[in-house]
């Protein structure tokens, strides 16, 4: 069993940055693919990043440029760096963990509460 708990949100200008964190538990934190997803008022959750236990990363397009993920296997983290935010990119954020693959919105082997990013013009 793994839980994630996701830190970091709140409320920024748009031009402004974030940092997302998520802790998990477990001992086997380097066998999961994270991931990023959130999830705007009234859209279905989308896929935001995604990084692989060796630290190969992925991005949805939109998000290429700004965002950074990153992980630290040995205190069991996964980060989200957001630059240059946008309006748009008010969301809840949700951590995801898949062993082995990385999580879609179909399927995640875990996910965390989520955390309220609001970007203000």
């Amino acid at each position: 069993q793994v839980q994630l708990v996701e830190s970091g949100g709140g409320l920024v200008q748009a031009g402004g940055s974030l940092r997302l964190s998520c802790a998990a538990s477990g001992r086997t934190f380097s066998s999961y693919v994270m991931a990023w997803f959130r999830q705007a008022p009234g859209k279905e959750r989308e896929f935001v990043s995604a990084i692989r236990g060796s630290g190969r990363t992925y991005y949805a397009d939109s998000m290429k440029g700004r965002f950074t993920i990153s992980r630290d296997n040995t205190n069991n983290t996964v980060s989200l760096q957001m630059n240059s935010l946008k309006t748009e990119d008010t969301a809840v954020y949700y951590c995801a963990a898949r062993i082995g693959l990385i999580p879609t919105v179909e399927v995640s082997d875990y996910w965390g509460q989520g955390t309220q990013v609001t970007v203000s013009s």
